[in-house]
């Protein structure tokens, strides 16, 4: 790994996060780990050391991919999400505004190794979603592809630094959703109903004079004036 071409950024959001399972956004690409990364514009500090890295980065690829000299126009994949996206000239997100947005990626040789701020590995798939807060560490690198030259980014390390609201649909977290739930206490069990208990003093109401209840055999009463549908006479 060139260190001159290699970052660590500061705070970043993310966005279409695959960090476990690669993928591809076009039928017949090859499947990648990958990540949007959008960093905010006030953190200057994190892109003169990223715009430093693509220079490295093209001083490599003068020596190592195009034949000792530099193309006159440099594709990169550092975007201004304040402005539109060059796949299809439509603007970014609101989630890209006031940051630059760039995409790392790596192969699936290659998982990025993902841990919280505690340096765990991060076990819960759930906990990574796009519009996390983090930090990425990515290599920027000379390409010559298909007769096309300019800088890449591949993507090594992920740490999750805080949660955030998910963006492009993602499901909320059950913390999220609920907020702080309290743990259920040892030996807990759910109350039982109380025995129904009469209001003191409460008595039946006294059935109307002559009414009987009805007996076996009992059948109700036809309307007047109905006709038996089986012998066609009156009831």
């Amino acid at each position: 790994m060139n260190n001159l071409s290699n970052v660590t950024t500061g705070e970043i959001r993310l966005s279409f996060v695959h960090l476990f399972k690669p993928h591809a956004f076009q039928a017949g690409q090859e499947e990648k780990y990958g990540c949007t990364v959008l960093v905010p514009k006030s953190d200057t500090d994190t892109m003169n050391r990223i715009n430093a890295a693509i220079e490295a980065a093209k001083q490599r690829g003068i020596t190592e991919k195009w034949n000792g000299q530099c193309p006159p126009i440099i594709p990169t994949p550092i975007n201004d999400g304040d402005g539109v996206r060059p796949s299809d000239g439509m603007p970014y997100g609101p989630e890209c505004k006031g940051h630059w947005v760039f995409t790392a990626s790596n192969t699936t040789d290659y998982p990025p190794n993902v841990i919280d701020v505690q340096g765990n590995p991060i076990i819960n798939q759930s906990e990574v979603y796009s519009g996390i807060f983090g930090k990425v560490n990515v290599t920027f690198f000379p390409y010559t592809f298909g007769g096309k030259k300019g800088i890449g980014c591949r993507l090594y390390h992920v740490m999750k630094t805080r949660d955030g609201e998910p963006l492009g649909g993602s499901a909320p977290t059950a913390a999220q959703a609920f907020g702080t739930l309290q743990p259920t206490p040892a030996g807990y069990s759910q109350p039982t109903a109380p025995a129904y208990q009469p209001t003191p003093g409460y008595q039946q109401p006294a059935a109307p004079a002559g009414y009987q209840q009805p007996g076996v055999g009992y059948t109700q009463p036809a309307p007047a004036g109905s006709v038996n549908p089986v012998t066609g006479l009156p009831y």
